[in-house]
């Protein structure tokens, strides 16, 4: 095997933010649970949790990927911002951020080899959710994951059902820009390095996250390659946690953190990362449900209350008003000025 790593598109020094490491703990060490029920991210080593798939590459996922047919996103940069199709249609103005389409297997190596070979800007990124359609090896090597570790998990953190598992297959450049989620994911790296950033929910405002009825709900507006502080000046109070993601690792990215991923290197299954196989970085993540909320909120309220708050807020006016315009004025005009004086607060 092979690897390739271009480092053009990350310069750390012209990021607007300060970071600071994050912890790596061993699969083994008793205060796990303690520390993911303080909703930190962490690193967790040798959990073997999806050991059965070290060994997948193109040629072995080419030959038994069944009938399936993979989500596959292209993008004329090497920046992958998420967007719901569903609503794009009917959202006046929006321009998709990136194409996607559903295809082989094989036509995805073809789309891969075609973009190595032209060595351009363009890119794909394979993102697609692991389904009994899959060939009867990849789901042989699936059940040989290690669920016992991770149901363990699920059941002292009293996390809900399993949604999904995300398979993801792409370029080395590639780049997830900021965005939150609204389940638990346990990120596993199986080939290939990943950065991330991750941020706090308290720091929601530092990000200026389109609005819940808009296509890119959930990502933030603003651009870490070229931030417009006149626009987004709270960008620059923003604090991050970082850390590069080896093959083997897995990440706990609690619910409502945010996170900006970037894809550093890539590994081919060829000795000289040749056209015929080019270099590719796998990941698979775990999403889960969260714990039940509970019955009452707890004082004082946590960043990723406040967040729940808010979203719901803003998901009840937009329902109920079906103009989005509306809600940004309802909102602004409910607060602005209102709480700011000293005779104001309790």
């Amino acid at each position: 095997m092979s690897k390739s790593s271009n480092a053009e598109f990350y310069n750390e020094d012209t990021f607007p933010f300060k970071c600071e490491g994050i912890q790596r703990v061993a699969a083994d060490d008793p205060d796990i649970i303690d520390m993911m029920k303080k909703k930190q991210p962490i690193v967790i080593t040798n959990t073997d949790l999806v050991k059965s798939a070290e060994f997948w590459n193109l040629d072995y996922l080419k030959e038994n990927s069944g009938n399936s047919t993979f989500h596959v996103y292209n993008s004329q940069n090497n920046v992958f911002k998420y967007y719901d199709s569903t609503r794009a249609d009917s959202y006046s103005g929006f321009k998709p951020p990136t194409t996607h389409e559903s295809i082989t297997f094989s036509q995805f190596v073809e789309l891969l080899k075609d973009c190595h070979k032209r060595k351009g800007k363009d890119r794909v990124y394979l993102q697609h959710r692991l389904t009994n359609a899959i060939g009867k090896a990849i789901k042989a090597d699936y059940l040989k994951f290690n669920w016992p570790w991770v149901l363990h998990k699920q059941e002292e953190l009293r996390w809900g059902k399993l949604t999904g598992n995300l398979l993801l297959i792409g370029m080395e450049g590639n780049v997830t820009p900021i965005h939150f989620d609204e389940q638990e994911n346990l990120f596993s790296q199986i080939t290939g390095r990943k950065r991330f950033y991750l941020f706090s929910p308290d720091q929601f405002e530092c990000f200026y996250p389109y609005p819940v009825a808009h296509p890119c709900d959930r990502q933030g507006q603003v651009d870490f390659y070229s931030p417009n502080y006149d626009r987004f000046p709270n960008l620059k109070k923003a604090r991050a946690k970082m850390v590069v993601l080896e093959p083997g690792e897995v990440l706990y990215i609690p619910m409502y953190w945010w996170h900006h991923v970037e894809i550093l290197d890539a590994v081919s299954c060829q000795p000289d990362a040749s056209d015929l196989s080019p270099p590719v970085n796998l990941s698979i993540n775990f999403w889960y449900h969260t714990e039940p909320t509970p019955d009452t909120i707890l004082h004082p309220v946590t960043g990723h209350q406040r967040v729940s708050i808010m979203r719901n807020v803003e998901k009840m006016l937009a329902r109920a008003l079906q103009d989005t315009n509306l809600v940004g004025d309802i909102l602004r005009t409910m607060s602005e000025g209102r709480f700011d004086g000293d005779d104001c607060k309790k």
